[in-house]
């Protein structure tokens, strides 16, 4: 089912080295725990050609909550199709399994078909502030080349952290946003508390922000697929991770602990994930929807739910047919036939399985306002589960 040993323990020493090398946290995989399929030189979004991604990360204070004082834990993330410099409208779509949230921006993309934008995701009481941020980074920037008139509806996703952080001290401001996309970048991308995610919690412990990748050959010809997760949902009793029921086995170890937070009465399956999926396939936007409902495989296979107080909400996007967006002029496309988008579903449900993982790997335990903790899955109880079950040797 999985690679042979010898494969997972060059590809664990050579993962390791590269997360040493750009100051990143231990991954799934570098812990052993197993997965099926390919990942790209990265195993993150960033491995799809011209996909960047930013971060802007809040954290400070700590003790009983002050509105509009902090404590705060919470960020804003930003990924760019393809840069932020020689970038163009892309072919995308989007899929709600659970419509508890928000992602600003879905009616025109779903009406037009495409992706004009960069992709932001913050804390939910955020989205207004990223929203405009977004305009007001495009007039600086000059993101239209001089057209005099235009307009363009930011695409900005949110989950909610209002266990940890201030949020209703509206913390995240116009500088988080535009710091996150002014540093957005291709290559490796960090995990964890970081970005948007900086404040979530998963499946019963600490959450955030993950990342993962597939190669995949379609008629001789190879294509990449990745996605990025704000993860911030489900229940610990749901945890499963390379198909064992470590949420069961796990069921006495400490997972959040919630003193006070009168604003927030978060219950266990509270929460919310948004997933980005980026894909170098040349891919219409019908064809990218499909790929977006096949994320909600992917979040089940690790205990997703779709619970009622859940916002799951997903976007994929294609960077082939770079020339597809014109406003005077017919164009031509390529597309591969339905028939044959079977492998891309396939390294759809995979890379959003070990995403998700490599968020709540990633993620350290972090206290929050008024003394709120969230603990991060330990590693060493997670490895002896799955050997327990004859995943790992």
């Amino acid at each position: 089912m999985f690679h042979n040993r010898k494969t997972i323990f060059i590809f664990i020493v050579l993962s390791v080295s590269v997360n040493l090398l750009f100051g990143q946290k231990p991954r799934a995989r570098d812990i052993g725990i197993p997965f099926e399929g390919t990942p790209g030189k990265w195993n993150a979004i960033t491995d799809v050609p011209g996909v960047e991604v930013g971060y802007s990360t809040i954290i400070s204070g700590s003790g009983k909550n002050i509105l509009g004082k902090g404590p705060v834990r919470t960020g804003v993330t930003a990924i760019f199709p393809n840069g932020k410099v020689n970038h163009h409208p892309v072919f995308a779509n989007w899929y709600t399994l659970n419509g508890n949230g928000e992602m600003t921006g879905t009616t025109w993309l779903t009406e037009s078909g495409f992706l004009e934008t960069p992709v932001m995701i913050t804390n939910t009481n955020s989205v207004g502030v990223v929203r405009d941020a977004v305009l007001k980074w495009f007039v600086d920037k000059n993101w239209y080349g001089n057209e005099q008139y235009w307009y363009t509806y930011p695409v900005v996703a949110e989950t909610y952290d209002g266990a940890l952080n201030d949020i209703y001290g509206f913390q995240v401001k116009e500088s988080n946003a535009w710091e996150a996309m002014n540093n957005a970048a291709s290559g490796p991308i960090k995990e964890g508390n970081i970005g948007g995610g900086t404040g979530m919690m998963c499946l019963g412990f600490k959450g955030g922000t993950g990342t993962a990748s597939r190669v995949v050959t379609i008629n001789g010809k190879n294509y990449t697929l990745g996605v990025l997760v704000q993860s911030n949902f489900g229940r610990k009793k749901n945890l499963t991770i390379a198909g064992v029921p470590v949420g069961q086995e796990l069921k006495d170890t400490l997972n959040y602990e919630i003193k006070a937070a009168p604003q927030s009465k978060r219950q266990e399956g509270d929460g919310s994930i948004i997933v980005i999926l980026a894909t170098d396939a040349p891919l219409l936007p019908h064809q990218l929807k499909r790929l977006a409902e096949r994320v909600a495989l992917g979040v089940g296979k690790v205990g997703g739910r779709g619970e009622n107080s859940s916002g799951d909400i997903f976007l994929a996007f294609s960077t082939a047919n770079p020339d597809a967006f014109n406003r005077n002029k017919s164009t031509q496309i390529e597309m591969i036939p339905n028939d044959l988008c079977n492998p891309l579903y396939e390294a759809t449900v995979q890379s959003v399985e070990e995403a998700i993982i490599n968020a709540m790997v990633a993620a350290d335990t972090m206290e929050g306002i008024n003394g709120n903790k969230a603990y991060a899955l330990p590693h060493d109880a997670v490895m002896r589960s799955l050997r327990k079950h004859g995943m790992v040797k």
